[in-house]
Formats: structure tokens, C-alpha cells, sequence
């Protein structure tokens, strides 16, 4: 219960504070179909690809699909005692990773085999990459950069916003040089500096899934994914039927959208 009113508390005070950095409300641009009984944890685009990993208990799995048209082209169920959490891939590599099973599983990209697991300090949530090292979240306020060989720690970042830590940081995107984060059990993004851990943006994406969509086993928003082809930014939520491509809309300081 103590971590439930901790919960509660900050997402109530979180719209309270935003007001001190740049605000975005989102425009969706265009939307695809995506499977009601994919429980998002991670996404991921990539060479006209899209990775997606699912959680739950018994449901969990690594899934890639044709993202032009939405056809699945490979899969792979995990061990019904691992709950999976974020992806991302980096080079021929895609890495998934668990809970609480404190470890982080490693693909061969071109087939989904899987090749190895890395132990995990923590529990893992999101999962991105910057190019050269993971950055992995885990319910905190902490992001981990490890090593994508050995998974060993070389640096942890608290996320600030206006001094004060920003908890339960779920699903991670690395975009354009920032890290953005999804805010479990909220409808907040927050945009990161990787050097400072400081929150430099919000992205307010209330309402985002229509009235009547939500229906029994519709969980909250998460899963943040940049297309490198064009740049755009498609989000979801976890048994969501739509993914959405969203534009960023700043708000200026009166709250009204610019």
C-alpha cells in the first residue's frame, strides 16, 4: 500500500508542477491497427520493421511485424515465469528485458534466436539505446546506461523536474538526442537530457484513446517508438487497438495550445 499512495500521490501533484518546462499537447496525424491482446511493454521501429514486446505472465512475447501493413513476420513466446518488460535493438542485436527475473535477454535480430541472457541489478521496466550503451528504467527515478556486452553499469542518472525526482518512468525512446519516458499510470510523457537528468519538456497526452475504446483489460498508455525513416513518433498503450503517430503542440505558459 505504502508504494500505492506514493503513486497517487505524485501523479496527482504531477499536472501541478509541468507548468515549470515546456509543455506539448499532441496532434495524431495518422493511426494503425495493432492487436487487442498485445499487452505493450515495448516498441520499437526499425528498417520498415516494428518490435513489439508484450508482458504478463504466460503472455509474454517478442514480436516483429511489416510495419507498413501490419503483417506478423516472426515471434517468440517466453517461459511462462518471465514477465517482459521494455526493447530496444542496436546493431544485430535486440535485447528484451524481464521484471523481476533480474536478467535482460539478448536476439540475433536477423532470426529472433534467442543467444544469451545478462543479469539485471534491478527490476527492469524500459529499455532504449543511444547508439552505443543501454539505458534501462525500473520503476524509479533512476536510468541505468550499461554495456550492451556485459550489461555492467557505467553510469545512473536521477530524472529531476525542478529539483524534485520524477518516479515510475516506464517505457523509454531515444529521440533525436533526448530521452523520452513514459510516466506509469499517467498520460504523461516527459522528455529527458541524458547529460543532466533534468526533465527539459512534458508531452500531454490526455484523452489520446477515444471514449469507448476503453474497454475490460485496456491498461494505460506506454510505448514510445521514432521512426528513423522519417522521424515521426508513433505512441500506444498497453491492449490498445490503435497505434498513433503524433506531431508535438506547444502550449504557451497561459496553458492555451500555440
Amino acid at each position: 500500500m505504502p508504494r500505492l499512495r506514493t503513486l497517487l500521490v505524485f501523479i496527482t501533484c504531477f499536472p501541478c508542477i509541468v507548468g515549470a518546462v515546456e509543455q506539448y499537447e499532441v496532434k495524431v496525424t495518422a493511426q494503425k491497427p495493432q492487436p487487442r491482446e498485445n499487452f505493450v511493454q515495448g516498441l520499437e521501429i526499425l528498417d520498415n520493421h516494428l518490435y513489439v514486446s508484450t508482458g504478463l505472465y504466460g503472455e509474454s512475447r517478442l514480436l516483429r511485424y511489416h510495419f507498413p501493413d501490419g503483417r506478423l513476420d516472426s515471434e517468440r513466446h517466453l517461459d511462462s515465469r518471465i514477465f517482459a518488460e521494455g526493447l530496444t535493438v542496436l546493431g544485430d542485436t535486440v535485447y528484451q528485458l524481464t521484471w523481476r527475473n533480474r536478467k535482460m535477454l539478448v536476439y540475433r535480430k536477423s532470426d529472433l534466436e534467442l543467444q544469451k541472457s545478462l543479469p539485471l541489478n534491478s527490476e527492469g521496466w524500459g529499455l532504449t539505446n543511444d547508439g552505443t550503451d543501454l539505458i534501462y528504467s525500473d520503476g524509479s527515478a533512476k536510468l541505468r546506461f550499461m554495456s550492451p556486452e556485459t550489461a555492467q553499469i557505467k553510469r545512473t542518472l536521477t530524472v529531476t523536474l525542478k529539483g524534485r525526482p520524477v518516479k515510475f518512468l516506464n517505457e523509454l525512446e531515444w529521440v533525436d538526442g533526448a530521452i523520452w519516458a513514459n510516466v506509469w499510470k499517467s498520460d504523461w510523457i516527459v522528455i529527458v537530457d541524458p547529460a543532466s537528468g533534468e526533465v527539459e519538456a512534458t508531452v500531454d497526452l490526455r484523452g489520446l484513446l477515444p471514449p469507448g475504446k476503453d474497454r475490460l483489460g485496456v491498461d494505460v498508455l506506454n510505448g514510445i517508438a521514432r521512426d528513423p525513416a522519417d522521424g515521426s513518433i508513433w505512441v500506444t498503450g498497453k491492449r490498445w487497438p490503435w497505434l498513433y503517430q503524433i506531431e508535438l503542440v506547444p502550449v504557451s505558459s497561459s496553458g492555451k495550445v500555440q
